[in-house]
């Protein structure tokens, strides 16, 4: 038994053995297999990486020589152009060596001919120096004597070729303008027509029969004083038949006491009582009529509407006149001319007209504030919001202040043309005298001025000058002066013709 254990167990060692002893065998084989395919690999390996390497240098050397290439070929582009700029520098260093050689010769060529023309200046001088004295001897004055002969004689020249041109201006300036502005006046007289009838201070009231005359009175004149003291106008009963005469400058007051005096006649109860109650509703309805006047007068202007109150001044302008002339139609009058220029010359006419309807509203208002009626109207347009334009044009219209726009200039020609129209005034006899002495009294201050004429109601000076002592180019020249004195002394309307006579000649200038 225990041999067949012992068997057994040999015979399991035994196998054990075997199979170590196998798998050695085995392993072994395979690790001579793995070692030997392990060399090939390397040795293949190798090879190819000998390949790569090989190929890698052959690529690397023809790189090298095709770079090689190019960089030889950009070097000897590079050595061409730089020849080419070394030539190139080279001849313009040959050029600027040509030119600085030509410009030393040029400039030696200058200095040469600079003392040249040096030594022939001084010389010239000399000659000069030499000249003039002997110019000195022979005429026996020096240079500054001969210097002021000649600036004598040419200022002598130059005096009488101004004289001359000046004339020859004034003709051509006076000929066109006269044409020019003759062809707009006309124009603008022809589309305006207003009747000049003039007004007085005094008014008529006609009555039924002469024996209202004593009821006016009333009794111990109690009615005639009741009518004096409310109206402030005097009431003028004399042996004219079946009338009174009201005389009053206020043209307001004249107007209320006329209505009012109408209406106790048609009524027939004169008493102070009835007086004061006719007056106050007389004056109620002349207030009214005033607005009223003042609207259509604004809408006949057509200048766009106005401030109330400028309104109402203006419809008192219709009981103001002067020098007879009714002050409302003739600032319509001028509304109207002023239009007509403004448009013909391109200018405002809406600032035209409306200058020149309110130029007058002053003279509304001289009795209650202090001042020239333009200063005043210049004024009640500003305070009522009138353009800064519409008010230098009113304040212009009598020189206040110089006129600057072209419709300051329209206002004061409108205003020259309405006023001196043939009928449109009457002045007094006195200051018609007055005019004309003053105009031959500023001409008769001239030297040389030998008599003096002022024909045409003062629009026309005739001077006769003393042919010794006025020539015709001062003739030119006095009329000029005549003028201005004129035109800065006096205020008047429309022009005056200034003509100067000398030996049959007449030098005309008209202002």
């Amino acid at each position: 038994m225990l041999v067949f254990i012992g068997i057994v167990i040999g015979g399991l060692v035994g196998l054990a053995v075997g199979a170590i002893v196998g798998a050695r065998l085995l392993m072994a084989r395979r690790f001579a297999a793995a070692e030997t395919e392990r060399e090939r690999l390397t040795a293949d390996a190798t090879r190819a990486a000998e390949a790569i390497r090989r190929e890698a240098q052959v690529e690397a050397r023809e790189a090298a020589l095709k770079l090689r290439a190019e960089v030889d070929r950009e070097l000897s582009d590079k050595r061409a152009e730089a020849i080419k700029a070394e030539e190139r520098i080279v001849t313009k260093e040959h050029e600027a060596d040509r030119k600085l050689t030509e410009l030393e010769r040029r400039e030696q060529g200058f200095a040469d001919r600079e003392a040249h023309v040096k030594q022939l200046q001084e010389e010239l001088k000399a000659a000069k120096e030499a000249e003039v004295q002997e110019l000195e001897r022979i005429s026996g004055m020096s240079a500054n004597d001969a210097k002021r002969q000649l600036l004598e004689r040419s200022e002598e020249l130059v005096r009488h070729e101004m004289a001359r041109m000046v004339r020859q201006v004034e003709e051509e300036a006076h000929t066109d303008a006269k044409r020019r502005a003759r062809a707009l006046v006309a124009d603008a007289l022809q589309r305006v027509a207003a009747s000049h009838a003039a007004e007085t201070t005094v008014s008529l009231v006609e009555l039924p029969s002469d024996d209202m005359k004593g009821r006016i009175i009333g009794r111990e004149g109690r009615n005639i004083r009741a009518l004096e003291n409310l109206t402030g106008v005097d009431f003028i009963i004399d042996d004219t038949p079946q009338a009174v005469v009201l005389s009053s400058f206020d043209g307001v007051r004249r107007e209320v006491a006329k209505l009012t005096l109408a209406k106790l006649v048609e009524d027939g109860r004169i008493h102070p009582a009835r007086i004061e109650e006719m007056y106050y509703q007389s004056k109620a309805e002349i207030d009214e009529h005033i607005q009223h006047v003042g609207e259509q007068a604004v809408f006949e202007a057509n200048c766009g509407t106005m401030h109330d109150e400028l309104v109402r001044i203006l419809g008192r302008l219709r009981y103001r006149t002067s020098y007879g002339q009714n002050i409302l139609k003739h600032s319509l009058e001028c509304a109207h001319l002023a239009g007509i220029m403004a448009s013909e010359l391109g200018a405002s006419v809406k600032t035209a007209k409306r200058a020149a309807l309110l130029h007058d509203v002053g003279k509304a208002m001289t009795h209650e504030v202090e001042g020239s009626h333009a200063l005043i109207s210049a004024q009640q347009a500003k305070k009522f919001g009138e353009s800064q334009h519409v008010i230098h044009a009113i304040e212009a219209h009598h020189y206040e202040v110089q006129p600057q726009t072209i419709e300051a200039i329209l206002v004061i020609t409108a205003d020259a043309i309405s006023a001196s129209r043939p009928g449109a005034r009457g002045e007094s006899l006195e200051n018609y005298i007055k005019r004309l002495e003053t105009l031959e009294e500023i001409a008769s201050r001239k030297d040389g001025v030998e008599r003096v004429y002022a024909l045409q109601a003062g629009r026309e000076i005739r001077v006769i000058v003393k042919p010794t002592e006025i020539g015709d180019d001062e003739a030119v020249l006095l009329s000029h002066e005549i003028a201005r004195e004129i035109e800065e002394q006096l205020e008047y309307p429309g022009q005056i013709k200034v003509t100067v006579i000398r030996e049959s000649r007449a030098t005309e200038f008209a202002k």
